[in-house]
């Protein structure tokens, strides 16, 4: 099954980041937690596109910060679409 390539646009941004295959269900369950805050795209094994609207940027980045300490997520850079 091909993966879904993000949609991204004007007033949305979005931050890529890479978790271990295993934590891609957790992240997304995680994201999904947060109703409304973000989506994920997953677009290879671990490596995930988080979206958010740009009014949600500090809230995102937040989310990204506590992934990465939470189960190592490595910040990719430049996020696609960026």
């Amino acid at each position: 099954m091909p993966s879904a390539k993000p949609m991204i646009g004007p007033g949305l941004v979005s931050r890529a980041v890479r978790v271990m295959a295993k934590d891609v269900v957790f992240v997304k369950g995680l994201i999904e937690a947060h109703e409304g805050v973000a989506v994920v795209f997953a677009e290879k094994g671990g490596d995930l596109t988080i979206c958010a609207p740009v009014s949600l940027e500090a809230m995102l980045d937040q989310i990204v910060d506590d992934l990465c300490a939470e189960v190592g997520a490595m910040k990719l850079s430049p996020p696609p679409g960026d």
